[in-house]
């Protein structure tokens, strides 16, 4: 019954009017009051900001707040996908057939999640990882390979929770959800960024409003307005992960993921 209950009122809650007013709010020079308490009760660590706590106009201007150099080490190698968030890995795997299996007990498809783009055949048996991103992480997403932009597109939708609660008991959220997807060409073959919307604000927003050629790795691609997951696909056979992250762990921006390598080579019929 409570859970039921719980479900309804986020269905409720997930209308785009309440985003717009809570995020008109957060970037008011009123919510700035809220800024010490914000990252009091989050425990973020202010010293890695970029700018005294003081010099931020509003809630939402410090949530989008840049690090200081250095705060981050970006892992040095042209085989490496790295991290292109702080995050707690809640979903990771081989997609099997075109399925992300088992994300909180429920199934995706590719074809829903990438919009049914023609890019999805090239991830039927790649691999993924969810990163959800909490109020406390820092909410700027990077380029986790060095590459060519091959296309991106914005698909509109709801914004309901992608915390566990909502993973767990909100039917197929990450593709419900508003998307924001990038599709990277690397040395190796392509990957897909899919920056998902969430709960209260659901703005995703490309830096300076535009999506660059090409971008580096550990370059800033985009950033979130208040919490929410990126789903990462690598394509077809050309991804082996680090064995000793599971879900649960949490991992920084710049950190190894795992190996990028060519596609084996079709074995010859004799």
């Amino acid at each position: 019954m409570m859970k039921r209950l719980l479900r309804l009122l986020t269905e409720l809650s997930s209308r785009k009017w309440v985003s717009r007013l809570t995020g008109r709010f957060a970037n008011s020079r009123m919510s700035r009051k809220l800024i010490p308490t914000f990252a009091k009760s989050y425990g973020i660590r202010i010293e890695e900001a970029e700018k005294h706590i003081s010099e931020y106009m509003s809630l939402n201007d410090f949530f989008t707040r840049r690090l200081k150099p250095g705060a981050r080490t970006i892992a040095d190698g042209v085989d490496l996908l790295v991290s292109p968030v702080d995050a707690l890995i809640t979903g990771m795997g081989p997609i099997e057939e075109g399925l992300l299996l088992n994300v909180k007990g429920q199934d995706y498809t590719l074809k829903e999640l990438l919009h049914q783009s023609p890019h999805l055949q090239k991830y039927k048996r790649g691999y993924y990882w969810v990163l959800y991103l909490s109020p406390t992480d820092y909410h700027r997403i990077h380029s986790p390979v060095s590459g060519q932009t091959v296309e991106s597109e914005h698909v509109p939708g709801k914004v309901y929770p992608v915390n566990d609660f909502g993973l767990k008991h909100m039917p197929r959220v990450l593709s419900r959800n508003e998307r924001l997807i990038t599709y990277i060409r690397h040395a190796y073959g392509e990957v897909s960024v899919v920056k998902v919307g969430a709960l209260n604000v659901s703005s995703i927003r490309y830096v300076d409003d535009k999506v660059m050629p090409q971008y580096e790795r550990g370059e800033e691609l985009a950033y979130f307005e208040f919490g929410s997951t990126v789903v990462l696909l690598t394509e077809n056979h050309t991804f082996d992960p680090r064995k000793e992250l599971h879900v649960g762990d949490k991992v920084k921006m710049g950190e190894p993921l795992g190996l990028l390598h060519c596609k084996p080579a079709p074995e010859s019929k004799a």
